[in-house]
């Protein structure tokens, strides 16, 4: 049933069919899923019912007994090569007014979507396990490592045509309800009444950018469980070798700048967020011990406390725009403390809402003047005016955002360390570094995001300094 019901989505001329099947198999993975968590005596154990029916063609296991081992049957699964051809055909530019061509693109996108949910399904039950008994096996034998080591996808370019599709899709106003959705039956119902797929389209756009960021995070997860694995002696030359991705995205970003805002902005985890700046300003702010497979030297890593002391005065800020450019620096900097504000505003730290901060612009503009000792160039820190595409209401919005997705308290610890120091330090540091950087660079161009993450910093510094009080 799985089978025909898959090769309907994937050969259906119709967009009514594709959706339902779309949303069957959704709910039969959720029903009956292939990998889970079974809980005996207080103990979890990690329970693989190998004979489940897969999308994936990945060795000899990944057939069902369905097909009774005929490949031919297996022409329409996906194995390492044609899920990156996927990908590739995803980027290709869509014509939303030929309704072939628009349907062929939203089942691309559903096919995409199932994929990365299948692989999300197998992934995070291992992840809990391999969290308690760091047991490398467990990752070893996971759809994602298996269809990421193969010989038959090139991974460096697989990252790059991720990245690309996820700037391509990237949409900042639609709306966040579509975060997590699934399109129900009477969508597919509807869908196939619409005058114009352009609406389908779109929606469907932003499914699949939660989906890519959801390959992105758990590709992220792997690499960094498998870099603590390499350190514990548990792997072998049988796992393979691939860059991780996290250096394929350095690479991409630091020769394609233009790639940079839009590629942060688009990618909100952030807790990986933060990861990505760190190790860009790490490329320019020193380096530290080089590290060999068996050695942990964590207590190297950057952290952000650190990259905000390198613009404390205007030489040191200088010797470090020399480097990497000042619009560079701007973009790392705001899109720093915008993970930094909205993780801390998650954490309660600042006792205010979202709303609460937008609507209190009169206190706003009080703490601005009290603060014009710190803020030396008002012209380069003006709220933008509320005609804007934006305001500090949006800001904040958009750093609960960065909260979607789910994390335990080793995560908020291990980002407690990378921030570094505490809000308050970083807010009035981040102030500092934009005074020094306008110092530098008299005539720089300061984007509206930028001017917004600059007037939050000075805002929450002097309310934190009022409750100190």
């Amino acid at each position: 049933m799985y089978d025909g019901v898959f090769q309907v989505l994937r050969n259906s001329s119709s967009l009514e069919l594709a959706v339902a099947s779309f949303h069957l198999l959704m709910d039969l993975g959720k029903q009956y899923p292939r990998t889970y968590l079974t809980d005996s005596d207080g103990h979890q154990s990690l329970v693989v019912v190998k004979e489940s029916w897969l999308p994936f063609l990945i060795g000899n296991g990944s057939l069902s007994s369905e097909m009774g081992g005929n490949a031919r049957i297996s022409g329409h699964l996906f194995d390492p090569s044609r899920f990156s051809l996927l990908i590739e055909a995803m980027v290709e530019p869509t014509n939303p007014t030929d309704d072939n061509n628009g349907i062929k693109a939203i089942k691309n996108m559903m096919l995409f979507q199932y994929l990365v949910n299948t692989l999300e399904a197998d992934f995070v039950p291992r992840h809990i396990a391999y969290k308690k008994s760091l047991d490398w096996v467990i990752f070893r034998e996971s759809l994602l490592n298996m269809l990421l080591v193969s010989r038959k996808l090139v991974f460096k370019s697989f990252v790059k045509d991720c990245m690309y599709l996820l700037l391509n899709q990237f949409h900042p106003e639609a709306k966040d309800a579509v975060e997590g959705s699934i399109p129900s039956e009477g969508e597919a119902k509807s869908a196939s009444d619409m005058d114009s797929s352009l609406n389908y389209l779109l929606l469907e756009s932003e499914r699949t950018l939660v989906s890519l960021r959801k390959l992105f995070v758990m590709v992220m997860e792997l690499d960094l469980i498998r870099k603590e694995a390499d350190t514990l002696g548990l792997t072998s030359r049988a796992d393979g070798f691939r860059n991780p991705i996290m250096e394929v995205i350095l690479d991409e970003l630091t020769y394609n700048i233009s790639y940079l805002s839009p590629f942060l902005l688009a990618f909100m985890e952030w807790k990986w967020k933060l990861e990505i700046i760190l190790q860009y300003f790490s490329e320019y702010c020193g380096k530290g011990a080089v590290r060999t497979r068996r050695s942990d030297n964590s207590q190297q890593d950057l952290k952000l406390g650190s990259v905000l002391s390198f613009f404390s005065t205007t030489t040191s800020a200088k010797a470090i725009v020399k480097k990497m450019g000042t619009e560079v620096a701007q973009h790392l900097l705001a899109h720093a403390y915008q993970v930094v504000a909205s993780w801390s505003t998650a954490l309660g730290s600042t006792h205010q809402s979202a709303t609460d901060a937008a609507s209190s612009r009169d206190a706003g503009e009080r703490c601005r003047e009290e603060d014009d000792s710190a803020l030396s160039s008002k012209a380069s820190f003006r709220r933008p005016p509320m005609t804007a595409t934006f305001n500090l209401f949006s800001f904040f919005t958009y750093l609960q955002v960065c909260l979607s997705v789910q994390s335990d308290s080793s995560d908020s610890t291990a980002t407690t360390e990378k921030i570094g120091a505490s809000l308050q330090e970083i807010s009035c540091n981040f102030i500092s570094a934009f005074q020094n950087l306008r110092k530098v660079g008299p005539n720089i161009q300061i984007s509206p995001f930028e001017k917004e993450a600059q007037f939050t910093a000075a805002t929450l510094s002097r309310k934190l300094k009022n409750e100190e009080r």
